[in-house]
């Protein structure tokens, strides 16, 4: 890897730690990178996974006021994401490489629909909760549909992860009666565990660029607290349309590889 690679996988490293603690799809700042620089898919996925674990834990500390009264949710959901982030990382090193390059031009398409629709999903959310007042959510913690929800999610999320965050938010926006910046807390919890029980299972059963994961572990971490300290300032619109512009890189660069 030559310095000016290295240094753009640090720079992507640090807008995903930021991104990923403001919403989700940190990933498609830096998957895009490290297929830039040679790496196949799925070590560019693995070694992602394992660097952005950092940048996960640095959002996390950075939003730790907004998880004050949610210790007993967050274990309960943080279970949930566990055995989701298993099942998609053992999917990952099941199917074959092949398989991996068909799927996650599809993943990335899909995420990036979600990233433009996320505003549109808020507003049709709050309108929900209006209509039904106090009774949008009958169970303080979601019931079974949320539990359901974020199992799939975690094994999405466990597998690939692009727009992992924003289905985090949409799920729990809908089930949950809580603040936007409590559900977000949350969220970074959830993403701790999935990226980090994935990574974890990667280290031992993957080949790792650990130079990569490094250079976007210390880069995340630099974002995360970028993130958890200016994240409410910025243009939702801005965030969306780099997200877009560096998915569709991945796409191209993928169905062109």
């Amino acid at each position: 890897m030559s310095i000016w690679e290295a240094l753009a996988v640090f720079a992507a490293g640090i807008g995903a730690g930021t991104i990923n603690t403001i919403v989700g799809s940190g990933t498609l700042f830096t998957f895009p990178v490290l297929l830039a620089i040679g790496l196949p898919p799925v070590t560019a996925n693995v070694s992602n996974t394992i660097g952005l674990v950092t940048g996960n834990i640095s959002g996390a500390i950075g939003y730790r006021r907004e998880l004050r009264g949610q210790g007993a949710r967050a274990v309960r959901l943080g279970a949930t994401a566990f055995a989701g982030g298993i099942a998609g990382a053992v999917l990952l090193l099941a199917l074959p490489s092949k398989a991996f390059d068909a799927i996650v031009p599809a993943l990335i398409g899909i995420a990036l629909v979600l990233v433009v629709l996320q505003p549109r999903l808020a507003k049709a959310l709050a309108r929900r909760r209006e209509r039904n007042g106090t009774e949008a959510a009958a169970h303080p913690d979601g019931g079974p549909a949320l539990l359901v929800g974020l199992l799939l999610a975690s094994a999405y999320g466990g597998y690939f992860g692009a727009a992992q965050g924003v289905l985090y938010l949409s799920l729990m926006g809908l089930l949950l009666r809580e603040d936007l910046q409590r559900i977000n807390a949350l969220k970074n919890i959830l993403a701790v565990v999935v990226n980090g029980v994935a990574a974890l299972f990667f280290v031992f059963a993957a080949h790792v660029d650990w130079t990569a994961a490094l250079l976007i572990a210390a880069g995340s971490t630099l974002g995360g607290q970028i993130g958890a300290k200016v994240g409410r300032r910025l243009s939702p619109t801005a965030l969306r349309g780099v997200i877009v512009v560096v998915g569709v890189v991945a796409i191209v660069q993928m169905v062109l590889r």
